[in-house]
């Protein structure tokens, strides 16, 4: 039963996602290469999303994840869209904690699982040794945030592309911020 009610939420968040595609995308501009890939992302992202009800305890409907590359590394910031949720904005918290505690032991488990194994970046950060990246864990309105940092360009650049792949996997639940900002951002 429970698969069931899975798969039919599943059917249903897919037939919104490619009703929402199909309202939001110009396809007469489009050749037939793009409306593939676009309707390839839509896709990956329904994917991604129903692997990370597995992992993530709040919804991603009701957060929106933000990612801000700076010269170090980056902040990845997890914020409810209503910032008086507090039941979302306390499994934020609880999940960005355990997280931080997972990734400074070389566990990066839990974005495999919602990403898959081959997620850009993700091979480098799990093969940092210890101290290589600092991450610091730090609550801000309406949720929490995660600073990585790291004095290897390598891992630098392995930060980028997984806040990048994060970007388009998470799609409208995701945004880019800006390197200057260590705040929460105003959405």
């Amino acid at each position: 039963m429970m698969k069931f009610k899975t798969a039919l939420a599943l059917l249903g968040y897919l037939m919104l996602s490619a009703n929402l595609s199909a309202q939001t995308v110009d396809h007469s501009t489009m050749d037939h290469a793009s409306h593939m890939a676009t309707m390839g992302d839509t896709q990956r992202q329904a994917e991604v999303s129903e692997r990370g009800q597995d992992v993530m305890p709040f919804s991603l409907d009701a957060t929106t994840h933000i990612f801000i590359k700076n010269q170090t590394g980056g902040i990845q910031q997890v914020v409810a869209k209503n910032p008086s949720d507090a039941t979302q904005v306390s499994f934020i918290r609880e999940h960005l904690q355990e997280i931080r505690d997972q990734f400074l032991k070389g566990n990066f488990s839990a974005p495999s699982q919602i990403h898959g194994q081959n997620m850009p970046g993700l091979a480098t950060l799990k093969a940092a040794t210890a101290g290589q990246i600092m991450i610091d864990y730090k609550n801000i309105e309406g949720g929490a945030q995660l600073t990585y940092r790291s004095a290897n360009a390598d891992l630098i650049l392995a930060l980028h592309q997984w806040f990048d792949a994060q970007l388009s996997d998470h799609g409208n639940d995701a945004m880019s911020g800006h390197g200057n900002q260590a705040g929460m951002m105003k959405h």
